[in-house]
């Protein structure tokens, strides 16, 4: 018997209150947050420590998310076998050590071991474990409770930004490295001690699967990860998620370069500097926009909400694009980026979820976040070399606009009619 299954089998009444639950996920998903959303704060003094191009440390940020998301199924296979409480500790204590042994590199090559390779090892076994956990936990309420804990992946960088960015330049990049990691690792590994998963057979109270299913366009039936890899509504979601994520992940590791480049990041806003409050408001409305989307495609629908979120990211980087030189426009439109675009990591998993069932959440879950990697990829590198190679922003902006608009339409004209057969389809006898 797996030792998930041995800690499901009598799990204590503590344990079985599913909200609290969500709320140690929450915590979680906070402690991991900070390697990807202020990883941008550490650029600058990397490049002088380590004189390298900015295309070349842009591969660390890279690495981190590939990592992060190529390898998720097998990180995903290693939570449901091992059971949430061994592995997300193992995985928050690598995240939290990845940014202490980052300090101490001397060669490019050492960080993308360390804060890449090792970082992004660790945040993907916490992030596709406690969302896989918590579709488990809120079969009637999955895209609410997916957005919750991804919005404490979101948002635990509300906490840290102003730190770390006032740290750096005060105690050094190396010192504030060691001091928020060690910070990280005991927060993370500390709550991981009392996840618990349900039950196979565990539902809420009043809970009827199969009215929900029906109400709800759920699958009636689960579906391994080889049957999953073998549809195409599996791969119509995952070329949708690879180019949504490409244009968040293009302002997460791009912002502060295009913020240095158009002479707003030291700009006071508000009496604060404008890239720290920018990332301090970007994180709340990147954490935000996961519970609440993730809430009204409960209400109505999955494919309606991607359709009014796609579009809003798709309005929000465009206007961005034009008025990115104004300090407080810049603020202000960055904090509304983030709103349209975070809420994919609680609609992806929640209709994927729907279609392909419960049983295997957390490592279908896995294969699908893969598409996060390659979002980072295209973001990342690829964006620093078309601003290399044609020396404006402006390209970058205009591709990710168009990927946007493609993806909000295909939520809403293509993804809705394949969901509604494969739903119907799988309520049929076998």
């Amino acid at each position: 018997m797996s030792t998930q299954a041995v800690q499901s089998a009598v799990p204590s009444a503590q344990h079985m209150n599913r909200w609290w639950q969500m709320v140690l996920g929450f915590v979680a998903m906070m402690a991991i947050s900070s390697p990807q959303y202020v990883w941008t704060l550490f650029i600058h003094p990397l490049r002088n420590q380590l004189g390298v191009s900015l295309a070349e440390l842009q591969v660390t940020f890279s690495l981190l998310i590939v990592l992060q998301t190529w390898c998720s199924p097998i990180q995903a296979w290693l939570v449901d076998r091992f059971g949430p409480r061994l592995l997300i500790s193992i995985g928050c204590a690598m995240s939290g050590l990845a940014w202490v042994s980052s300090a101490y590199v001397n060669n490019i090559w050492e960080l993308y071991l360390t804060y890449g390779v090792i970082g992004g090892f660790g945040t993907g076994i916490v992030y596709v474990g406690i969302i896989g956990h918590m579709v488990r936990w809120f079969p009637d309420r999955r895209g609410f409770a997916a957005g919750v804990v991804a919005a404490g992946y979101g948002a635990g960088a509300i906490i840290t930004s102003f730190p770390i960015a006032n740290m750096i330049p005060a105690s050094g990049y190396a010192h504030t490295l060691i001091v928020w990691g060690w910070i990280q690792l005991m927060v993370g590994v500390g709550v991981s001690q009392a996840l618990r998963a349900p039950s196979s057979a565990w539902k809420p109270s009043g809970f009827d699967a199969h009215a929900a299913k029906r109400s709800a366009h759920q699958s009636q039936r689960n579906y391994s990860p080889g049957e999953m890899l073998k549809t195409p509504a599996f791969w119509l979601m995952f070329i949708m998620m690879s180019m949504m994520a490409t244009g968040g992940l293009m302002v997460v590791s791009q912002i502060g370069p295009f913020a240095n480049e158009y002479g707003v990041a030291t700009a006071t806003v508000f009496g604060m500097a404008a890239l720290p409050l920018s990332l301090t408001l970007s994180r709340a409305t990147n954490g935000i926009t996961r519970p609440f989307f993730g809430w009204v495609s409960d209400r109505i629908g999955r494919e309606n909400t991607m359709f009014i979120a796609f579009g809003l990211e798709a309005l929000a980087i465009l206007l961005l694009m034009l008025f990115l030189h104004i300090p407080v426009v810049f603020v202000l439109l960055t904090g509304l980026v983030f709103f349209g675009w975070g809420e994919i990591f609680s609609l992806f998993p929640s209709t994927l979820t729907d279609l392909f069932g419960t049983q295997y959440a957390t490592t279908n879950y896995g294969f699908l976040y893969i598409a996060q990697g390659i979002g980072a990829v295209l973001g990342g590198p690829v964006a620093s070399l078309i601003r290399q190679t044609t020396g404006s922003w402006t390209p970058v902006f205009v591709i990710v606009i168009v990927l946007d608009v493609i993806t909000a339409f295909l939520a809403m004209f293509v993804l809705k009619g394949v969901r509604e057969r494969w739903c119907a389809k799988s309520a049929q006898p076998t």
